[in-house]
């Protein structure tokens, strides 16, 4: 296998975008397939309903075809980038990298790794007869899993930290964008893999190291989230946002959608095992903000490529490449994925819409729009860089 002189840490995000995309589909089985006495459903629901030759049956086909492609593709590119990064640690690009504001991009490694333990817990679930019955002695190897991808994020990122507290040598002029925040991605996505046990285990201890590991991860998350997003703005008011880092006035909608989703979990665990009675209204409040602040920034976002000309140079042109355009992905799947949340936890289960009604179709609509052209862009940047 050959190095590629243009890899660098943001090609991660190709691998990302894959296990993201292969996790959206499921939400389809996990919202439109009934798992009575179960938090998600599995092998156990979805086989039944699939041979029943209903609607539903093709919806379950269409989703399992889709989170199998892009779980291959997930694992394809993850193998390439991990050798490719091998190569690169031992080049002057990559010494040139831990001594500039870049050195924070190394964040997209644990990220992507993160994902990865997602994906595995997805496939597991939806192809693995019975699995429920032992699911009790997977937490705690998930639980293993998060912490290493924890301990990887915060050595990288106090590393970071400390260089830049004791040299004060962070470059103001190259910090034009909100490509920073890929640190607050990689803690969210650690933090709401630890909520997973936290709120579906039966496991008391199991429980509470979750919403702990949860809320840790999930706290250090939001305190960066409003050091970088001031200090980001900042210098793109003065300077005008970095063209080829564009997409990062995107990052804060898989980071809302991560903290979400923890935040639902952790309620869900400490009604379960510490009796904590839960609101139903604040999980319309908590979506109904997340999904409001998506599509302000979305909306921002897409207004300023589009003046930028930032969709013909790095999409449409197929001689300009960038690794960052990859960073187009992760927003797609996490609209459509929080967009679920909102429509079933925030909508259904208050009773404003009914469950497999006309309206809840129809809210879904949006949400699946931005899923096709999330694929489409997908394979339209793969071809471009022959991953």
């Amino acid at each position: 296998m050959q190095y590629r002189e243009k890899f660098n840490p943001m090609c991660f995000l190709s691998s990302l975008g894959a296990g993201g995309l292969s996790v959206s589909f499921f939400m389809y089985l996990m919202f439109l397939v009934p798992h009575q006495g179960t938090p998600m459903p599995t092998f156990n629901h979805i086989f039944p309903e699939l041979i029943k030759g209903t609607w539903l049956s093709f919806v379950i086909a269409f989703a399992l075809v889709f989170i199998i492609a892009f779980a291959f593709l997930h694992f394809k590119l993850l193998i390439w980038n991990t050798k490719q990064f091998n190569f690169y640690k031992n080049t002057d690009a990559y010494k040139t990298l831990v001594n500039s504001n870049s050195e924070i991009t190394l964040m997209t490694i644990p990220l992507t790794y993160a994902m990865t333990i997602n994906v595995c817990f997805v496939l597991g679930a939806v192809f693995v007869p019975n699995l429920w019955n032992i699911v009790e002695y997977m937490f705690p190897f998930a639980l293993l899993g998060f912490m290493a991808t924890g301990y990887y994020s915060l050595k990288i990122i106090f590393e970071y930290f400390s260089r830049l507290l004791t040299t004060g040598d962070f470059d103001f002029t190259k910090n034009n964008n909100l490509s920073q925040m890929i640190s607050i991605f990689a803690l969210s996505m650690v933090s709401v893999g630890f909520a997973a046990p936290g709120a579906m285990s039966h496991n008391l201890t199991i429980n509470a190291i979750g919403i702990f590991g949860a809320l840790f991860f999930g706290s250090f998350a939001i305190l960066l989230l409003f050091i970088k997003i001031t200090i980001g703005f900042k210098n793109m008011f003065e300077q005008g946002i970095s063209l080829e880092a564009s997409p990062s006035l995107w990052i804060i909608i898989p980071i809302l959608t991560l903290l979400g989703i923890m935040m639902v979990r952790v309620s869900f665990g400490l009604e379960h095992n510490f009796h904590s009675d839960m609101n139903k209204s604040s999980l319309f409040t908590l979506t109904s903000v997340i999904v409001s602040i998506q599509i302000i920034f979305g909306i921002l976002g897409y207004k300023v490529m589009k003046l930028n000309g930032y969709f013909e140079k790095y999409i449409e042109d197929e001689n300009t490449r960038s690794s960052v355009s990859f960073a187009l992905i992760c927003p797609g799947v996490a609209f459509m994925v929080f967009g679920m949340f909102f429509i079933n936890f925030g909508l259904t289960y208050n009773d404003i819409i009914t469950k497999y009604s006309i309206a809840y179709f129809l809210l879904m609509i949006p949400f699946v729009f931005i899923q096709y052209r999330t694929v489409k862009c997908f394979f339209k940047l793969k071809r471009k860089f022959d991953f």
